[in-house]
């Protein structure tokens, strides 16, 4: 008798084979009891595919080329081609290594499913980005060739009837310029958009491939996405300037002014790098017994937040309106006020060693370079709390609106707004809005500290679980804690990610940090000794520093 089968031939789950059969996982091609079914579904690492067993799909075994009663059921690995029985055994294929064909569909179908997903969540998504640009780029062009065009006619006022001719002839100028300006625009609109509908095409062929379930098909998928991660080249063209002179009659035509050669350049596209061709750092095994390396005493009353500017030099944030450069004995390196007078809300350090810090109450981001202060962002109707910046030098701030019941995340680019991450695809909101904590003396705005993870997530410390949205904003997981907790609610502050791609997230009110790989799950807990611990950040060589307020003491930690 089958070991898996009973006297009544009943089928048994493959996993723990005790239990009868409910489900069968169309990706790993196994059947499943229930129990068995929803721990197989948490692996988030694969798109499993779990139906009631009767709905399974059928194997579309082809009919071998030379054996017409037979079925290519067997996979030959020397030849990467499937086989039947007959010629494994006797015929062309004989003696050739062979492999299980359900096994090998599984691969090939996981293969597919990857190169799927990239398409739709890293290279389409940039396509279209490029595909905007150009289009607002064009949008633009008739404010700023109208400008020229009013710069001329401005000078032949001043002229009059002299010139003209003059202001004519330099206007047909700026017209011709524009014409090849939008020429080129337009060229490259088509290069981008002949490029997206053959990925369209290409997913399209993909997600019927997938639907097939077809040995042949899947078999002979030749993937192009190596060739489609090198972006269209991308025009650069740069506005003429009008430069006006002096009048002089007696030179018209040579004290006009004239205008700047129209510049079109073609710069070679981006290429955006597949999962795996991203740079693996090496694998750093967690500490059994993570340790304090070093101890920094701030003099605040309170410690919210640092922000590593090197190995040994973090900048702090407290209870005042002084922000401060400290280093691992305590000596104070340089202070900074913020420029209202208030209390600074987060401070971040950018890739090129300068420190931003946002201030809630003057709803105002501001940079602080060579010790000056240079407000980049004020906002209307919401104010910065705080934020993080990016691997690409972007900054990513979270925010409050000002009737305290919205919460969002934001991209910046300079000054300039690249993403708003607000609302999951059935159009909720990903973040809570229970920001205010009210007592006896007035009320408190609880923290949102966030920041990006080596995969480009962006994972947010929300009010009573770790949020992670992928790099396009869509929702990856929701962490709310680890589910053997007994003690005080989960209620995350500080929130940090080292080159393991760890997330690291403070649990203040039970003295102790999380640790969690990229897909939300809990590795383990540094102690330390913490005494409410909040704002976090890891350096170049993955030290933890770690700001505890109440003690307002910074502690520098070996975890890894």
């Amino acid at each position: 008798m089958h070991p898996r089968r009973s006297a009544q031939e009943v089928l048994l789950c493959d996993l723990c084979e005790t239990v009868p059969l409910q489900s069968h996982c169309e990706l790993c091609n196994i059947n499943l009891c229930v129990n068995c079914a929803v721990k197989h579904l948490s692996d988030s690492s694969k798109r499993h595919n779990v139906v009631p067993f009767l709905h399974r799909k059928s194997t579309n075994y082809h009919k071998c080329p030379d054996h017409a009663d037979k079925h290519c059921k067997i996979y030959c690995e020397k030849c990467d081609i499937p086989v039947c029985s007959t010629c494994a055994l006797f015929g062309k294929h004989k003696g050739h290594e062979m492999s299980d064909i359900l096994e090998k569909l599984s691969a090939k179908t996981e293969s597919l499913q990857k190169d799927l997903e990239e398409l739709e969540t890293r290279i389409y998504p940039r396509y279209e980005e490029m595909s905007s640009n150009v289009e607002t780029e064009k949008a633009e062009i008739e404010t700023k060739y109208g400008k020229l065009t009013t710069d001329a006619d401005e000078q032949g006022e001043i002229l009059h009837r002299e010139i003209t001719a003059i202001v004519n002839k330099r206007k047909s100028a700026i017209t011709e310029m524009k014409t090849k300006h939008l020429d080129a625009l337009n060229k490259n609109t088509e290069e981008i958009t002949q490029k997206m509908a053959e990925l369209k095409q290409i997913m399209s062929d993909l997600k019927s491939m997938l639907k097939s379930n077809d040995v042949s098909l899947t078999s002979t998928y030749k993937s192009r996405n190596s060739e489609f991660r090198t972006l269209p080249p991308k025009v650069r063209v740069t506005v003429p300037s009008f430069s006006p002179q002096k009048i002089n009659k007696d030179q018209l035509n040579e004290m006009f002014g004239s205008l700047s050669p129209l510049s079109i350049n073609t710069e070679h596209g981006d290429t955006i790098k597949s999962a795996e061709a991203v740079s693996s750092p090496p694998v750093k095994p967690l500490l059994d017994e993570p340790r304090v390396t070093a101890t920094i005493d701030t003099g605040y009353s309170g410690l919210s937040s640092v922000s590593c500017l090197s190995e040994d030099q973090v900048w702090t944030r407290g209870t005042n309106k002084t922000m401060k450069l400290l280093n691992l004995q305590s000596e104070l390196l340089t202070s900074i006020q913020t420029k209202s007078g208030n209390w600074p809300t987060d401070i971040a350090v950018t890739r090129d060693g300068d420190l931003v810090y946002t201030d809630y109450y003057d709803n105002t981001i501001n940079l602080v370079k060579n010790k000056q202060i240079q407000t980049v962002i004020t906002l209307q109707g919401w104010g910065p709390r705080f934020v993080c910046c990016t691997a690409g030098n972007d900054l990513l701030v979270t925010m409050l609106s000002d009737d305290y019941k919205q919460s969002k995340v934001v991209r910046y680019s300079g000054s300039t707004e690249k993403q708003s991450i607000q609302f999951d695809d059935q159009g909720r909101p990903l973040y809570s809005s229970d920001d205010i904590i009210t007592f006896s003396g007035g009320f408190i705005l609880n923290t949102r500290y966030l920041s990006e993870n080596k995969n480009l997530d962006i994972c947010v410390a929300d009010y009573r679980a770790v949020v992670v949205v992928n790099q396009s904003g869509k929702l990856r997981f929701r962490y709310t804690g680890h589910p053997s907790n007994t003690e005080l609610p989960f209620k995350p502050r500080g929130i940090t990610t080292d080159s393991q791609s760890h997330i690291l997230t403070a649990d203040c009110d039970n003295d102790r940090i999380h640790i969690l790989d990229q897909d939300g799950q809990f590795l383990r807990y540094i102690h330390c000794d913490l005494r409410r611990p909040y704002g976090l950040c890891v350096d170049i060589r993955d030290n933890l520093f770690v700001a505890e307020y109440n003690t307002a003491k910074v502690k520098k930690i070996q975890y890894l």
